[in-house]
């Protein structure tokens, strides 16, 4: 048995030397911005530095996938400060932004707990991260990059504060669904999935995962109501890629042995391309039946969809 390397925590500065010309630029590339992605479990898409609000800019500006709730970045390489603080929630007001990201080199205990208050204070419409990050090296290897959450939103938490008497029928639903993709999540990765499963379990029917192109995802979804779930390829704003599937539709059917259900949504640049059946949620005894069912479509179109893409 070989020696094990020696892992070794790197000066950002060492890598990054400008905050804005270095990190910002590099944050904002398709596939580190991924890396936050499935650290906090949101879909950062839209993804543009350095935007304008009046006589200040913002780092990152970005939509959340799930919901296109606005989203900041205000990134600091050095320890956090009042400054830096304030700058956020002015961004924040500026931009009516619903989630705030804040990434640093380290957090003093007074700006965590401010964060932390923050998060426990205000709205479910308003959420706030506080993100350290860290550069590793193990021997001579090139630096591996870590976002490392010191505060995070409790989203369920807020909402439950700021449901009405009358919703507990909603609330158990929501519930369910929460429990239901947390025990996915567990199942996909102890069962070796090759899907990137990164995303939090949320309180909704649907669960979305990221399989090679930022114009389309694998969407999962359960359905209290009609007892179903389905296995879908979602491309929010794409008719061109849509296109492209389309034509090879009679090639990817027979390659996974299904037949899809092929939608152009009303009145909207979305398509989808699904494949459906039965499932009862109240039914936990069946729950592994689900996941399995669900990992198995949603790897098979992961990988046969992104040979067209």
């Amino acid at each position: 048995m070989g020696a094990l390397g020696k892992l070794t925590k790197i000066d950002l500065r060492k890598f990054w030397k400008h905050e804005a010309l270095d990190f910002t630029r590099w944050l904002a590339q398709e596939e580190n911005i991924q890396l936050l992605s499935d650290e906090i479990g949101i879909s950062l898409v839209d993804v543009r530095p350095e935007e304008a609000i009046g006589r200040y800019s913002v780092d990152i500006v970005a939509s959340d996938e799930d919901s296109d709730k606005k989203i900041i970045i205000e990134n600091q390489l050095e320890s956090t400060d009042h400054k830096h603080l304030g700058q956020l929630i002015t961004y924040a007001s500026g931009f009516n932004a619903s989630i705030v990201i804040w990434i640093v080199k380290d957090a003093r205990e007074e700006h965590q707990k401010a964060v932390e208050w923050l998060n426990n204070n205000t709205t479910s419409q308003l959420s706030f991260f506080l993100i350290q990050m860290e550069l590793w090296q193990i021997g001579h290897s090139p630096f591996a990059p870590k976002f490392h959450v010191l505060v995070e939103p409790n989203d369920w938490a807020k909402q439950l504060q700021n449901a009405p008497s009358d919703s507990k029928e909603l609330t158990d639903t929501k519930l369910t669904q929460l429990e239901f993709w947390k025990q996915f999540i567990n199942y996909s990765k102890e069962n070796n999935t090759s899907l990137r499963i990164g995303r939090k379990a949320r309180p909704q029917h649907w669960y979305n995962i990221s399989f090679g192109t930022s114009e389309a995802h694998i969407s999962l979804t359960v359905h209290s109501r009609e007892n179903s779930m389905a296995c879908s390829i979602y491309i929010p704003k794409s008719p061109k890629l849509y296109e492209n599937f389309l034509i090879k539709k009679e090639s990817i059917e027979a390659a996974l042995a299904l037949e899809l259900h092929w939608q152009e949504l009303d009145g909207k640049l979305a398509s989808r391309i699904s494949i459906s059946t039965e499932a009862d949620l109240d039914n936990e005894s069946e729950w592994d039946s689900y996941f399995q069912w669900l990992k198995d479509k949603a790897e098979k179109m992961a990988k046969e969809f992104i040979k067209y893409v």
